[in-house]
């Protein structure tokens, strides 16, 4: 079993949220709170009795995707074939706490680990049937890819500056001449599609599984509209072999859009790499795979 993150991260704790719930939504003030087993980092998530959360970002870098994901969801949600958070309520700044923050529905399910999945292909599928409905929904005013999407869906030369800083620092480490190459690739396949909605983190912690299927997607806080390529990188974070082809061919797109998702994936493998690889051997030799992987995809396919 995973354990429970520790209370009071970023200064959040379960005492903060009942007291910030008794005075913004006294509906609820009589339900018990307790931290969600599972929680991410850009926010912090508690249950409220056995059907709510609330959901307080832990950073001012976090705060944009709350009024985001508030306004979009509700319009998303029906169009798309599995479940995404249902939005019950807008909290305000209050007792200390300096961001707006929101209370949603609990949607059941687990996080996607491999053990839970019972056919890995027909869950590759089931992940591409959620990214192309979403990329259908009609994009009109949605928000543009740029710093509320930490610039997912937007061009990955962002991060050009930074992927070069790790490529010399990771000298000897990785094949930083291929790795170059690829990177070199995702700049050059400059998008210049219709903006559609992207969701910006497709990975196994925000798909949730119940009876080895898909039942849910979480997490919206890096969606927009723009370039759906960063969509794409599940590929290799999640899929191999069988699986990574059935996504691959349910999933569609050119060979310009699967440069620049290799862009995406290798930018963030080198980037957490050169900060564990001297700390934690176990998750770098996770992005060294990865870094394998989507170099021999490019030399392959590219």
């Amino acid at each position: 079993m995973v354990p429970t993150p520790p209370d009071g991260r970023a200064g959040i704790d379960a005492a903060l949220v009942k007291r910030l719930i008794a005075e913004q939504f006294p509906q609820w003030r009589d339900l018990p709170v307790r931290p969600v087993e599972v929680d991410g980092w850009d926010n912090r998530t508690y249950r409220l009795g056995d059907s709510l959360t609330a959901r307080l970002p832990t950073a001012a870098g976090y705060v944009p995707a709350v009024a985001k994901e508030n306004e979009w969801l509700p319009r998303l949600a029906p169009s798309l074939p599995f479940a995404v958070p249902p939005i019950l309520g807008e909290g305000a700044p209050g007792e200390g706490y300096p961001y707006p923050w929101s209370v949603r529905g609990w949607l059941a399910g687990e996080t996607a680990a491999r053990g839970r999945i019972d056919d890995m292909a027909r869950f590759a599928l089931s992940v591409a049937e959620f990214i192309l409905a979403l990329q259908r929904c009609d994009a009109t005013g949605g928000p543009l890819a740029g710093e509320h999407s930490w610039y997912r869906g937007a061009s990955p030369a962002y991060y050009d500056d930074e992927t070069r800083r790790c490529l010399a620092a990771l000298e000897g480490y990785v094949d930083t001449g291929r790795a170059a190459t690829v990177w070199e690739a995702a700049l050059a396949a400059e998008w210049r599609g219709t903006p559609v909605w992207f969701h910006g983190d497709i990975a196994p912690g925000n798909l949730l599984v119940a009876d080895g299927r898909l039942t849910a997607v979480i997490d919206f806080g890096t969606s927009g509209v723009g370039d759906p390529a960063c969509d794409l990188v599940i590929a290799w974070g999640m899929f191999s072999g069988e699986s990574r082809e059935a996504f691959r061919r349910a999933v569609g797109h050119d060979e310009g859009t699967w440069a620049r998702a290799r862009g995406w994936l290798l930018w963030k493998c080198l980037l957490t790499l050169t900060g564990n690889i001297d700390t934690d051997p176990e998750r770098a030799a996770v992005d060294r795979r990865l870094i394998a992987e989507v170099l021999a995809d490019h030399e392959l396919f590219g």
